[in-house]
């Protein structure tokens, strides 16, 4: 598939996202060295809705063949913590009254990705059967979750089954600085080693 593959067809797309992820060679890490099986599935933040259909219709057509998907959309993730931690009627009555820095830095210590994200991704990765991880939501969750920051913290929880990450932005490699996320096109969101999916052979 094209390096470009913002000119291809959201159709194409499913289909080689399809034919990636019910592959064997996916499903069971191979040709990765040693490398964590983590994948970035990148597209255009204006494509956002209509790679949140993709998803679902993508999920609905591995499970017909077998594979066991374990979404997890972080913003959600996130709303869930709040909540049970009984302040997140707090956050929403604060939020008008205080600046966004502010908010930022508390959101940030309660949602802190090694203390508590990741460990709240553990807790689902143990209550689920998958094949197959995709967490989702890194736009929404910006600036106060940062999605390299995950992935880093991740890496320990989640090396034994492939995770894909839809990422609305570019994902792209350099000789100079390596692989680097930069969120909507725009915002530089961290440096993270991981296979783009587009450049995965079926």
């Amino acid at each position: 598939m094209s390096k470009n593959i913002h000119e291809k067809s959201l159709s194409d797309r499913f289909h080689h996202l399809h034919a990636v992820i019910s592959g064997q060679r996916f499903l069971k890490k191979q040709g990765l060295g040693n490398e964590v099986p983590f994948f970035i599935c990148p597209y255009k933040p204006e494509e956002h809705n209509e790679m949140i259909r993709m998803q679902g219709q993508l999920v609905n057509k591995l499970e017909q063949k077998g594979i066991r998907v374990l979404e997890i959309n972080l913003y959600d993730l996130a709303v869930e913590m709040l909540q049970q931690r009984e302040i997140w009627e707090q956050t929403l009555a604060v939020e008008k009254d205080v600046s966004k820095s502010e908010l930022k830095e508390m959101l940030q210590g309660v949602l802190d990705a090694e203390k508590h994200m990741v460990p709240a991704i553990a807790a689902k990765m143990a209550d689920a059967e998958f094949d197959v991880m995709f967490p989702s939501g890194a736009g929404e969750v910006y600036p106060y979750i940062r999605s390299h920051n995950i992935l880093n913290n991740l890496q320990s929880t989640a090396k034994d089954k492939p995770t894909l990450m839809f990422f609305p932005g570019e994902y792209t490699h350099s000789l100079e600085s390596g692989a680097s996320l930069n969120l909507f096109g725009i915002f530089h969101d961290g440096y993270y080693r991981a296979f783009n999916i587009f450049h995965c052979e079926p």
